[in-house]
């Protein structure tokens, strides 16, 4: 472990952490005692920190969503019964800059995300079950690979060459195989865990959403039911965001929350337009009223995120008639 000799702090002393992680190390800012300090982003390394911060009253750690290389932390400090919220990367850097913080180090960026806890307190995130994350990488993963097979079948049909053309439709043939075999190890996590299965079988009974689309909000929506229906919209970055000023008022525009879920909302929402009979009507009266086609599948795309979220807090299947 590197960094400076920690002096005793006072039992008063409310300290506040900021940790910058990467796959090798950790670095940790204990704000306000203005302590620096670096272990490796391990077992070991973070059993090195929970000694050191023995003596420290801390009220919250901040970490930044880093992938994969925030997880151990996050779940070691939360076992310790710590406070920890995990805060996105863009979220800190727009607050370092609005500090005057310009530059930007592993160093710094703990020390920001120390003072960041301080300042706005931001609530603690409860780590996600493994089970579900190993389920969010799976879906990572058919998405990755579905842009992979996209990219593939453009370039075959730009080819003119035989030989690439076998090449490409060769790799193409196992690019598919293997989505394939995704698909099928989601199918099967999901249906082994009763909770995942209840909500998985609540979606596909929506005319519209299919079996990617329920997969991807059962893995990275893990909030449906449990928030409001404006709340659920903002994290799935379908909310209308308000941009007004003075006496104009500006064009409403989504943005933001969590954007991976709109690809497979926008396809179920292309589907819910035609065998949806409530969103069928919806979109028709939109269209009729004006509004561009995007703008209509969009706020399509809304109504079946509180739709869902509806049906999941209620914990029934979609019905043509609401009981």
């Amino acid at each position: 472990m590197q960094g400076k000799k920690l002096s005793e702090p006072s039992a008063e002393t409310k300290v506040y952490i900021g940790i910058d992680g990467c796959k090798a190390w950790l670095d940790i800012y204990l704000h306000p005692l203005g302590h620096r300090l670096r272990v490796a982003n391990s077992r070991e390394g973070l059993k090195q920190l929970k000694k050191t911060l023995a003596a420290s009253s801390v009220a919250l750690v901040v970490v930044e969503a880093t992938g994969k290389y925030h997880r151990l932390a996050h779940r070691s400090l939360h076992a310790w019964g710590l406070p920890v919220a995990v805060v996105n990367p863009l979220r800190s850097r727009l607050f370092a800059e609005a500090s005057g913080a310009l530059a930007k180090t592993d160093r710094l960026d703990a020390r920001m995300l120390a003072v960041f806890a301080e300042s706005l307190e931001p609530a603690p995130t409860p780590p996600l079950p493994e089970r579900v994350e190993a389920l969010q990488e799976l879906v990572s993963a058919r998405r990755a690979a579905t842009g992979e097979a996209t990219a593939l079948a453009n370039r075959l049909g730009a080819s003119q060459t035989v030989f690439l053309k076998r090449q490409l439709t060769s790799l193409l043939s196992k690019l598919k195989a293997h989505i394939a075999r995704l698909d099928a190890e989601i199918e099967r996590r999901i249906a082994a865990e009763p909770i995942l299965a209840r909500r998985y079988r609540i979606l596909r009974s929506i005319p519209g959403i299919g079996p990617v689309a329920a997969a991807s909000l059962v893995a990275g929506l893990t909030e449906l039911g449990l928030y409001s229906n404006k709340a659920i919209a903002m994290l799935a970055g379908l909310a209308p965001i308000a941009c007004d000023s003075g006496n104009m008022t500006g064009q409403r525009r989504i943005r933001g929350g969590r954007s991976h879920l709109r690809p497979p909302l926008y396809m179920a929402a292309l589907a819910a337009a035609r065998v949806n009979p409530d969103l069928a009507a919806f979109y028709k009266r939109l269209r009729e009223q004006g509004k561009a086609s995007k703008v209509a599948l969009t706020a399509v795309m809304r109504k079946l995120v509180v739709l869902a979220n509806t049906l999941i807090r209620e914990q029934r299947l979609w019905q043509p008639t609401q009981p």
